[in-house]
């Protein structure tokens, strides 16, 4: 885990575009940060920081009360050196979990499901073989990661096969969420799903089983039930949920990795840069398939947390948290991630990490204060530094 970054994949796997390219010299000496507002120092050194060492372009977007800032170093197109707009749409990984949690405890509320039904209740004999067994694992334990359900996305197979650069051959390829869990099921479980002790593992197949669960109890896709509950009534225009579309519909950047076998941690790998723009997304589907702006993430995010969307009982599981084993100040509640920042502000959101998108929005506790960023590389990225500069900075 880096930053806050747990298990780095939530919206996992990617399908590339181009074939790596060395960026023209141009565009890589174009990295100069344009912002909009008052303040926000520490922010635009810190965002300026991050591009430097890695990814080529980088935007922020934060809010409070009636102070609205955006910030943005580098460039979005490393082919034209276009810089990134607060609008440009982009993948956000795993970010799609939360909205994935915020339907199943609306559903909740509405008695169509319980969060302590089993997954074997809805998708009898989905989750069985090499120790898993999903007659022991319940809903809330999908959506808090205490399930012990092995991570698809670990799949040594599945890695090389959307993190190398055999994704290029790959990256318009359909998964199905069958296929997903089915590859999970190849390796035994983590843990067995106690609920006592130390149990936690971030598991992408965990949201993948809940994406199934949405449908089973409503006859609907999660996707539809998002855009119906959630995207409609916040006038959140600019998301969307793809399904196995490529594209990212414009306005829009470029997408960037290394393909180096994974989503590359500190220390930028050496390389080509290759453009991963375009993807299917069902490899990723209700565990991080989501496009969306930073303006929309905001606005969900505050909607959710100042307690727009749940009724209370709903809003109290939604927050409540287990601890992130080897993580001090850092939790996870149901499809939302808790931390306390180095300065003692508490903050929530969630990040996401799909090729070449890099994402994370972040919030005090009502939504008062929210920020969402966002880098088009996926090596070398310490977004954690923009959001203590944010949060704690001046």
């Amino acid at each position: 885990m880096r930053s806050w970054r747990i298990a780095a994949v939530g919206a996992v796997a990617s399908a590339l575009l181009a074939a790596g390219f060395a960026p023209p010299a141009a565009a890589a000496d174009s990295r100069a940060t344009s912002a909009v507002g008052d303040g926000h120092r520490a922010t635009r050194q810190a965002l300026d920081g991050v591009v430097r060492d890695g990814p080529p372009g980088g935007v922020v977007f934060a809010e409070q009360g009636h102070d609205v800032w955006a910030g943005r170093a580098g460039v979005a197109d490393l082919a034209t050196g276009r810089p990134g707009r607060v609008d440009d749409r982009f993948r956000v990984g795993s970010i799609t979990k939360t909205f994935v949690a915020t339907v199943m405890l609306q559903l909740e509320a509405e008695r169509k499901l319980s969060l302590d039904d089993t997954v074997d209740h809805w998708l009898p004999g989905l989750v069985e073989g090499h120790g898993h067994d999903g007659a022991k694992v319940t809903l809330r334990q999908l959506l808090n990661h205490t399930s012990g359900i092995y991570s698809y996305t670990d799949d040594a197979g599945f890695k090389h096969k959307e993190f190398s650069t055999d994704f290029l051959r790959y990256r318009y390829d359909t998964w199905t969420p069958r296929q997903l869990v089915r590859l999970a099921m190849n390796h035994p479980p983590v843990f067995e799903p106690t609920g006592e002790g130390d149990n936690w593992s971030y598991s992408d197949t965990n949201y993948v089983l809940a994406g199934m669960v949405v449908q089973a109890a409503t006859g609907n896709s999660y996707a539809r039930e998002i855009e119906r509950r959630i995207l409609r009534p916040l006038h959140m225009d600019s998301t969307t949920l793809p399904g196995t579309g490529a594209r990212v519909p414009g306005p829009a950047g470029r997408a960037y990795s290394k393909l180096t076998g994974e989503l590359a941690g500190p220390g930028e790998p050496a390389g080509a840069t290759y453009d991963v723009t375009e993807l299917n997304p069902s490899l990723a589907g209700a565990a991080g398939e989501m496009i969306s702006t930073s303006r929309d993430l905001n606005r969900f995010y505050r909607a959710l947390l100042s307690g727009r969307l749940l009724r209370e009982r709903q809003q109290k599981e939604l927050t409540a948290t287990v601890p992130v084993p080897g993580a001090p100040g850092v939790s996870y509640g149901l499809g939302l991630m808790k931390m306390t920042l180095s300065c003692g502000v508490e903050i929530w959101g969630h990040n996401g990490a799909i090729q070449g998108s890099i994402a994370q929005t972040a919030a005090t506790a009502r939504g008062a204060h929210v920020m969402t960023l966002h880098f088009n590389g996926d090596w070398n990225v310490h977004e954690q530094r923009v959001v203590d500069a944010e949060f704690c900075g001046s």
